[in-house]
């Protein structure tokens, strides 16, 4: 299996999001000279013959597909309808051009969110389907599964190499850090910079501390997408992750230590916990040679830093 030309065209979808900004840093870091992308109201991917025409045109010789409607379990119980849709609608397009213009490889991201709500841990590829969705994002991980199907299905009917891959939670530079929308890390993060600001006593959490959760940097997860254009050929989806978890409580402390180590951390214990544990089995990744190289402390300080560079444009 050779790499993939860094000189020929390379479309990134979703470019201007945590994932897609880090694979195009990726890229240019590792010499490619002709990176595609197309911002939302030049290019809709849910618009089919926009995006045949925008295939006809560019001709991309690979596609990283990362392009998503995402957000918190607030927007996926909200907008169920909405999530399914353009989710759906985004990868049915871009596949169905790559198919079509004869592109020579396409990634598609998952999401860890999308396995089944009650997984055996740590969680192995194959447990995908094999029972109930977590209810408050069942649309979004139906859309997502079909996704990773598509690659399939297009592999099966017409030989095209598209492989899929699912990653864990992620965090780093450009995340979202709103109030109404963000994931744990980031939140805590803002939270914790506030009552440093404010001069705030104190940050309570929901629950026990005592959930375990992995945490990926967005630009491994960038290398590992390059790793898997150049190393992975396989139909089945591929996990990617750290393959190591903490407890909210530790990540807490740790962003507490970090952004404001005179603020205490306090727990409202009467507030749910959620699922106790969520962690990847990596080992089919790693098989392959790849493994993340920042470590949670180093990312967590990585990312209050970005977060302090850029809060003039972060959305609340």
């Amino acid at each position: 299996m050779s790499s993939i030309n860094r000189q020929a065209p390379v479309f990134v979808t979703g470019h201007r999001g945590l994932v897609g900004s880090a694979i195009v840093r990726c890229l240019q870091t590792n010499g490619f000279t002709n990176l595609l992308t197309a911002k939302r109201d030049t290019l809709d991917l849910r618009d089919q013959s926009a995006v045949d025409r925008w295939f006809a045109e560019q001709r991309p010789a690979y596609v990283l597909h990362v392009a998503g409607k995402v957000g918190g379990i607030l927007a996926n119980s909200t907008y169920p309808a909405d999530f399914l849709y353009d989710n759906i609608l985004m990868h049915a397009t871009v596949m169905r051009s790559a198919q079509q213009h004869g592109v020579q490889k396409l990634l598609y991201l998952g999401s860890s969110c999308i396995y089944p709500r009650d997984c055996p841990q740590p969680i192995k590829e194959e447990y995908l389907l094999t029972g109930p969705l977590e209810r408050t994002n069942d649309a979004y991980a139906i859309a997502k599964i079909s996704g990773l199907l598509g690659c399939q299905m297009y592999r099966r009917q017409y030989g095209c190499n598209f492989i899929s891959a699912m990653p864990t939670n992620l965090y780093g530079p450009n995340d979202n850090f709103s109030p109404s929308g963000s994931h744990v890390l980031p939140a805590l993060i803002r939270r914790f910079h506030e009552a440093k600001t404010s001069g705030a006593a104190s940050v309570t959490i929901w629950g026990t501390g005592s959930p375990r959760r992995e945490f990926l940097h967005v630009d491994d997860l960038a290398r590992a997408c390059l790793y898997l254009m150049d190393h992975y050929d396989d139909e089945q989806t591929i996990n990617v992750g750290t393959g190591e978890d903490v407890s909210i409580a530790e990540l807490a402390d740790l962003v507490r230590q970090t952004v404001a180590p005179g603020v205490n951390l306090e727990y409202d214990r009467t507030k749910p916990d959620g699922t106790p544990r969520k962690l990847l089995d990596v080992s089919r990744i790693h098989a392959l040679g790849w493994r993340h190289e920042i470590t949670l402390p180093q990312g967590v300080q990585e990312t209050y830093q970005w977060f302090l560079d850029h809060q003039a444009s972060i959305r609340e």
